[in-house]
């Protein structure tokens, strides 16, 4: 009797997979959760379109469940060992993302969140580029974040002039 293999093709892999993808990306959303703003964002200079506090949770949802099954698809079409730049990048812009809630809410620095979000925008933009290479609904997926990264960006540098 030959035991089951466990094959890039098997059903179940695919599924683990899949929700290792969404497990990695909604973890970025815990780094809010070791930071207390304690009033401070509350009392900052904002711009009049400045989103209103209830946006902020149904947007990263959508936008953590659409960079998980984005980066699903591109692990599919061989892996880490056939996709391992693309997923590498994608990582990268993962751990920039969630440096950047510390980084603004947690330490109050938005000068530094600058600096963060732009490289992010930078890494993402490439990200989005090699995915779409390898599956174009990958890239596809990637371009609602990238809208929202570009807006925060827009955001955080006048939430920064606004403040000094």
């Amino acid at each position: 009797m030959n035991p089951i293999r466990f094959s890039p093709s098997f059903p179940g892999r695919q599924i683990l997979a899949l929700f290792g993808w969404l497990a990695l990306c909604f973890a970025a959303a815990a780094t809010a959760a070791f930071v207390s703003t304690d009033g401070w964002y509350a009392a900052l200079h904002k711009p009049a379109w400045n989103p209103p506090a209830w946006v902020f949770a149904p947007a990263w949802t959508f936008l953590y469940a659409t960079m998980a099954v984005a980066a699903w698809l591109v692990w599919r079409e061989g892996g880490w060992r056939a996709q391992g730049r693309a997923l590498g990048m994608f990582v990268l812009q993962w751990v920039l993302n969630a440096l950047w809630t510390p980084l603004f809410f947690g330490l109050h620095r938005p000068g530094l969140a600058l600096i963060d979000i732009l490289a992010l925008w930078l890494v993402l933009a490439l990200t989005l580029v090699a995915f779409w290479r390898v599956r174009r609904a990958a890239g596809v997926l990637l371009l609602p974040y990238l809208a929202w990264v570009t807006f925060a960006t827009a955001l955080n540098f006048t939430i920064w002039r606004m403040n000094p």
